[in-house]
């Protein structure tokens, strides 16, 4: 009984520490505070949540591991500048989602342009029997969701061929680069395919890489990847009636 009334402690503690750390991260990303800005007084603030003053301490430290706040004694916490922000957070990648979508779809197609092609190559000269069987795998998925009703599941399949992908480069960075920015590749997958046809027309492309990469093709490889993301770049320009990066 002691253990289990612990074990929601802990939860709530968890629950709440999450609440607190949402609300001033949406708060800061939605401009409430402008850089430099300090935040209001502590029992103001804690009031003003509904928290206790050690829950919103714990909160502004969170915030501050994540290059979006500035902690100094007597001279208060002030709001850093966004090109301080770690950006490849979850949460400050889920905020900005809620906040300045158009500037999140524009950096993930300039990350993609970057940072894919260069993934294709070096997975075409290094994949595996395995790697290639986990990209046919994840087509697979993909090709699945696109005939499900509403093409249920098809994001995150796609998110998976994308993330498979980077795995296959043989570069442990690059892999851990497509698990952290997956919440802006979700949102920028959500939005190019809205398109109709938009989810068919990209299939083949999907299907070349994967052609590509196990006949040991680099060229082929990254040509096939950067004509998905031309296309995924009109499908989202078209989608918000702007014309598409240059």
């Amino acid at each position: 009984m002691a253990s289990r009334g612990r074990t929601k402690i802990v939860m709530h503690y968890r629950t709440m520490h999450q609440r607190v750390v949402e609300e001033l991260g949406r708060r800061i990303v939605g401009g409430t505070w402008q850089p430099g800005q300090s935040l209001p007084v502590e029992d103001v603030l804690a009031t003003e949540i509904g928290v206790s003053r050690g829950a919103l301490r714990e909160a502004v430290k969170a915030l501050a591991a994540k290059g979006m706040l500035h902690v100094r004694p007597r001279t208060g916490t002030r709001v850093l500048p966004p090109e301080h922000w770690n950006h490849l957070d979850r949460d400050v990648l889920r905020w900005q989602q809620s906040g300045d979508s158009a500037a999140l779809l524009r950096d993930t197609g300039e990350l993609r342009r970057i940072v894919e092609p260069e993934a294709a190559r070096l997975a075409a000269g290094r994949a595996g029997p395995d790697e290639v069987r986990a990209l046919c795998d994840a087509l697979t998925q993909m090709e699945a969701a696109a005939v499900r009703p509403g093409r249920r599941g098809y994001v995150e399949a796609d998110i998976t061929f994308h993330r498979t992908l980077l795995d296959a480069s043989g570069n442990r960075l690059l892999g851990s680069l497509g698990r952290a920015v997956d919440v802006a590749l979700e949102h920028s997958f959500a939005v190019s395919t809205r398109t109709p046809g938009a989810v068919e027309a990209s299939l083949p492309a999907h299907r070349a890489i994967v052609e590509a990469v196990e006949g040991n093709d680099p060229a082929a490889a990254s040509a096939a990847i950067l004509a998905i993301i031309d296309a995924a770049e009109r499908e989202i320009a078209q989608s918000s009636g702007r014309p598409p990066q240059q």
